[in-house]
């Protein structure tokens, strides 16, 4: 194996990783760097239709694409194979949570989100509920999100650009490590094309990065199966012969985690599918609602082609690990950081050329700034559209909020590199934290906004200053990002409240206040309950209006909305 293996206790070097400067990977991953940058150009905005929802001019095969390049980030390229390979069939709580979440989204979620048409979910939230304080909580819990969310993606990046581009922590003079150095320099990259280009470039982008992630994953598994000997045909199909040969840790229910623990992290990651914002801003991006459904329908299948492989790539990832590197359970197994490059790990494992693991590494490298785009835009839309244009200066121009939007993203980018400099777990593990907090906060409202009437102000408030605290207290107890140094340690609190499946216990909490104290106060006006009436009307609505246009236009006419 060319080049030196870097030792686990220099850092966040995975043990067996060659990493070394290679020439045609490197022109590969900044070749794709450089396209998604003149990508940005050619589509740059001007304007807050084009920077929020892409003009609301996208098809569904392609917004369907978008989905899946939006959604499929470094958690789910390296996190999910990294996670099945180290805690066997708890890793399986991810693919099926992630996947699950889009039906709820395609049945109850996506063509009524469409209908009400607004720019952001903080935008949803103060006008469902009449409220600049609720749309004030949602925005800052949006922000909180992609910045969560992005810490796996930049943690991913950084991991697999040691791989490509080797260690350049020489040009900085020894004050970042190699993994630093990687990271940095794509997260610079990934928020200068994106400052630029806004929602629109970012979709065109994502199509292009669905293209190469999807075409990167599966024919590096196809290939490395076959190179290793361990499948012939499908290894999506043949790896299950192998089980038995990876020890119980691999196999066995619940050895990586028990079955509360599986179940909490299961329904969170399920509900928070619901709750972000960068997946809901995909179905204001279109024209009407029947295009929303079918791009989620496609989303759904574009997604599936790589959950249904992930699993097949861990197995042949671990057994390669096993045979030529050491064992990969007890002490010192596996460490996070192999596991998270696993797939790469993998293919060089099988001595497959440079330039193809090359071309698997740049699709986790796609995988990550595409995921990163739709966060960051998310999140400075919410503090752009929602806290300065809707609540600090409702007098400001196009051109001022464009301009507060690109600084937000400048913004969240340096807090995500500062951050990411030394992160404290595996990839799929922070983006879960930032399910968890969707699940919490934001899926309660989206639901009950969309089905429940009834729901008003205060229920709102209430129930998302709830989820706030709740959510916050498990990250607390595990002292998570350096909030407490060592965690709280409740062992109560760990235990039936674990931060990766704390929407088990929260979800539920926020229901119920928000139901109770919309209950024991005043009802909604008229007009806000004929919204969500149009939001279930089976009227086609045209591309430019929103629920709130249809009612106010019926109401001027002496017309009742539909349904009332």
């Amino acid at each position: 194996m060319a080049g030196a293996p870097l030792q686990t206790d220099e850092g966040l070097l995975p043990e067996g990783l060659n990493v070394s400067f290679k020439l045609v990977p490197s022109i590969i991953v900044i070749g794709m760097m450089l396209l998604f940058i003149v990508a940005g150009f050619m589509f740059k905005v001007a304007d807050t239709d084009d920077m929020w929802v892409a003009g609301r001019s996208i098809g569904n095969i392609e917004n369907g694409m978008a989905i899946g390049a939006n959604w499929m980030s470094a958690a789910t390229y390296l996190g999910v194979a990294a996670t099945v390979a180290i805690s066997g069939v708890y890793g399986l709580a991810y693919v099926i949570g992630w996947t699950t979440g889009y039906f709820i989204l395609l049945i109850f979620m996506a063509a009524q989100m469409r209908r009400f048409g607004k720019y952001t979910a903080p935008d949803f939230v103060g006008d469902r509920f009449n409220s600049d304080a609720a749309r004030a909580l949602a925005a800052i819990t949006t922000f909180l999100i992609g910045f969560v969310y992005a810490l796996g993606q930049a943690r991913g990046m950084g991991l697999v650009g040691m791989y490509i581009l080797g260690d350049w922590s020489a040009v900085t003079g020894g004050a970042l490590s190699a993994y630093q150095t990687m990271m940095v320099i794509f997260m610079v990259i990934t928020v200068a094309y994106l400052s630029l280009s806004g929602m629109l470039g970012a979709t065109k982008n994502m199509v292009l990065q669905y293209v190469i992630l999807i075409v990167a994953f599966l024919l590096g598994l196809v290939v490395t199966g076959w190179s290793a000997g361990y499948t012939t045909i499908l290894p999506q199909l043949e790896y299950g012969m192998m089980i038995d040969s990876l020890g119980a840790e691999f196999s066995e229910p619940f050895a990586g985690g028990s079955y509360y623990l599986w179940v909490a992290t299961c329904f969170s990651l399920v509900f928070g599918t619901c709750g972000l914002p960068h997946v809901l801003v995909r179905f204001y991006t279109v024209k009407n609602e029947r295009v929303a459904r079918w791009s989620c329908t496609w989303g759904l299948f574009f997604i599936s082609l790589l959950y249904l492989s992930a699993p097949a790539f861990a197995a042949i990832g671990t057994a390669l690990y096993g045979d030529q590197i050491g064992a990969v359970y007890g002490d010192p197994g596996m460490t996070s950081a192999a596991g998270d490059v696993l797939v790469v790990l993998a293919a060089q494992l099988a001595e497959l050329p440079a330039w193809f693991v090359g071309f698997v590494a740049a699709g986790g490298i796609a995988a990550a700034v595409a995921t990163t785009a739709g966060l960051f835009i998310a999140a400075s839309s919410a503090i752009s559209h929602d806290i300065y244009a809707n609540i600090i200066n409702e007098d400001a121009t196009q051109r001022q909020q464009v301009l507060v939007g690109r600084l937000s993203i400048i913004l969240i980018g340096l807090l995500t590199i500062v951050f990411a400099l030394n992160p404290q777990q595996p990839i799929a593990a922070l983006v879960g934290f930032a399910f968890s907090l969707a699940a919490i906060v934001l899926f309660p409202m989206f639901f009950l906004g969309l089905w429940w009437e009834n729901t008003n102000r205060p229920g709102a408030l209430a129930g998302m200053t709830t989820g706030i605290i709740v959510w916050f207290i498990p990250m607390f107890n595990e002292g998570n990002f350096g909030l407490i140094d060592g965690g709280l340690g409740i062992d109560v609190i760990s235990t039936w409240m674990p931060a990766i499946g704390s929407a088990l216990v929260g979800t539920p909490i926020v229901f119920a206040v928000t139901i109770i104290v919309s209950l024991v106060t005043t009802e909604p006006p008229l007009e806000t309950k004929q919204m969500v009436r149009q939001c279930h009307s089976p009227d086609p609505m045209p591309s430019d209006k929103t629920a709130a246009d249809i009612v106010a236009e019926k109401n001027r006419g002496g017309n009742t909305p539909a349904d009332d």
